[in-house]
C-alpha cells in the first residue's frame, strides 16, 4: 500500500514538464505580442505570419527562461524544501539537470532558427533583439552576475516583456516604430513586473537565506506591495494615454478589468506564504484580461 501511494504521488512526464513550463507565467510572453499585433492592425500594418512567428518565439523564450531558471536555482540552492512556490522539477529530482540542459539548449536553438525568418523580413534590429532576449533568458539566473540575484530582474522584465516584446512585434509587421507604440508597451511591462513581484514577495525569506537579493528581498514586502499598486495604476493609465494619442476611445474597454485588479490588490495585502500563489495566478489572469480588452479596443474601429 505504501509503495502504491508513493507511485501515485509522482507526476507523469507530461505533468513534470508542465510544472517546468510554469503556465501561469506565460501571459508575460503572449500578451505583449497580442498587443503589438493589435497596434499593427489598428495602423493598417498587420501581417499574420510574422505575428504568429513572433508569438511562438516569445513563448519559446519565456519557457526557455523558466527552464534555465530551474537549472541555476538548483545549482545555487535557491529551490529548497522550504520553498513555498510550486515544485521545481530539477531540485525535486523529477527531471534530471542533464535533461533540462539538453531541452533548454534545444529550445533556445529552435527559437533562434525560427527567429531568422523575422530577421529576413525586418533586418538587423530584430537580430539584435533576438540575441539580447536569448542572452537575458540565460543571464537572468545564469552567469557570474545573475540578474535575478541582483535586484535588477524587475527592470529587465519590464524592458524585455514590455518595450522589447511589443515594439519588436510591431516592428516585424510595420518595419517602423513610434512613441505611442512604446507607450502602449508600458502596460504589459508593468503587469509582467507585478507577476515577478508576487513571486518574489512570497519567497523573500528563502531567497535571503541563499543570497538571492531580489527587489522585494531588498526593499521588503510592504514596499514591494506598494510598487505592485503603482504599476497597476500605471498600466491602467496607458490606454487613456493611447486615446489621447489619436487611437480609438474603445481602448478604454480595458477598464472593465479593473474589478479584478482591485481584487488582486486586496488579496496581495491579505496573503502571505503559499497563499500568494493564488495572487500570482490571478495577476497573470489580470494581465491577460486587460491585454485582450486593450487589444479588442484597438480592433473595434476596423469593423465599424
Amino acid at each position: 500500500m505504501h509503495q502504491t501511494t508513493v507511485k501515485r504521488a509522482q507526476p507523469t512526464s507530461l505533468q513534470a514538464w508542465m510544472l517546468a513550463i510554469r503556465p501561469k507565467t506565460l501571459p508575460a510572453g503572449a500578451m505583449p505580442v497580442v498587443l503589438g499585433s493589435a497596434l499593427a492592425a489598428a495602423d493598417g500594418q498587420f501581417r499574420p505570419f510574422p505575428a504568429l512567428v513572433a508569438l511562438i518565439c516569445a513563448l519559446g523564450i519565456q519557457v526557455a527562461t523558466n527552464f534555465i531558471n530551474e537549472i541555476y536555482d538548483f545549482r545555487k540552492g535557491a529551490d529548497t524544501a522550504e520553498r513555498l512556490g510550486p515544485t521545481r522539477t530539477v531540485a525535486a529530482g523529477i527531471i534530471s539537470e542533464k535533461k533540462m540542459i539538453t531541452v533548454s539548449a534545444s529550445l533556445a536553438g529552435a527559437v533562434f532558427l525560427l527567429g531568422l525568418y523575422l530577421v529576413s523580413i525586418a533586418g538587423w534590429p530584430i537580430l539584435v533583439i533576438g540575441l539580447l532576449s536569448l542572452l537575458f533568458a540565460w543571464g537572468y539566473t545564469g552567469g557570474p552576475y545573475p540578474i535575478a540575484y541582483s535586484g535588477l530582474g524587475d527592470f529587465f522584465v519590464f524592458l524585455f516583456f514590455g518595450l522589447v516584446a511589443v515594439g519588436g512585434t510591431y516592428y516585424v509587421q510595420a518595419q517602423t516604430l513610434t512613441l505611442p507604440i512604446l507607450l502602449a508597451a508600458v502596460a504589459p511591462g508593468a503587469f509582467s513586473v507585478n507577476i515577478l513581484l508576487v513571486n518574489n514577495i512570497r519567497d523573500i525569506v528563502t531567497d535571503r537565506k541563499v543570497g538571492k537579493m531580489t527587489l522585494p528581498a531588498r526593499i521588503g514586502g510592504d514596499w514591494a506591495r506598494r510598487l505592485y499598486i503603482a504599476l497597476t495604476v500605471l498600466a491602467y493609465l496607458v490606454p487613456a494615454l493611447l486615446w489621447l494619442n489619436h487611437y480609438s476611445p474603445w481602448v478604454l474597454l480595458s477598464l472593465f478589468s479593473a474589478p479584478l485588479a482591485f481584487m488582486m490588490i486586496r488579496r496581495l495585502y491579505a496573503s502571505e506564504g503559499k497563499e500568494l500563489n493564488q495572487v500570482l495566478a490571478g495577476t497573470g489572469k489580470l494581465m491577460t484580461l486587460h491585454g485582450l480588452l486593450f487589444a479588442a479596443g484597438l480592433l473595434v474601429p476596423l469593423f465599424q
